[in-house]
């Protein structure tokens, strides 16, 4: 159950979150750029989900075969898609957090080092995290959770700002933004 709340139900509330930013970013100075950066972001986190079901599902049901003697159930192998979809999904995750940091910074409504925190934890989540502790030790490393704070504390950060400056009006075709 925690698995499921945890992992499923966090990525779910991810991708509800980079939905509001993407729409609140569409009309700001980088609107265009937020806009591939949520799209970008929200592809890898669904590539998130079908991995967070099969961790959820199928890895609790194969460890109580194996410890009610099915011994075989350890034979079982996932395909190798499912080890590309997991790449796929950090690749996707990783660029689409990095440009969202930037369309933070280039927004003019959002606190721009919030944006920077935001790039710094996508990479130390993606980069230092998973795929260094996938490569080194096969499990995550300190890095996820320090960057998921400072990823919440950025979240947070814009979500202030947001609340600070909540209108955006574009005043004619490519003119900058003015806020209300």
């Amino acid at each position: 159950m925690s698995h499921l709340f945890g992992s499923i139900g966090g990525t779910i509330f991810a991708i509800l979150g980079l939905f509001a930013l993407g729409a609140y970013l569409a009309n700001s100075r980088a609107g265009r750029l937020g806009m591939v950066a949520m799209v970008t972001t929200v592809l890898g986190q669904a590539l998130f989900l079908v991995i967070g079901g099969i961790s959820t599902f199928a890895t609790p049901a194969i460890g109580r075969a194996y410890l009610e003697g099915t011994k075989a159930v350890m034979q079982v192998e996932f395909p190798s898609a499912m080890m590309l979809t997991f790449l796929a999904g950090i690749l996707l995750a990783l660029v689409g957090n990095v440009l969202l940091g930037l369309a933070i910074w280039r927004s003019g409504t959002l606190p721009r080092w919030a944006g920077i925190i935001w790039i710094v934890s996508a990479v130390m989540f993606y980069v230092l995290g998973v795929v260094l502790g996938q490569a080194t030790t096969g499990a995550s490393l300190v890095t996820q959770p320090i960057a998921s704070l400072l990823i919440v504390a950025s979240g947070g950060w814009i979500a202030f700002g947001a609340l600070r400056c909540p209108y955006v009006e574009t005043v004619g075709a490519g003119a900058r933004p003015r806020v209300r």
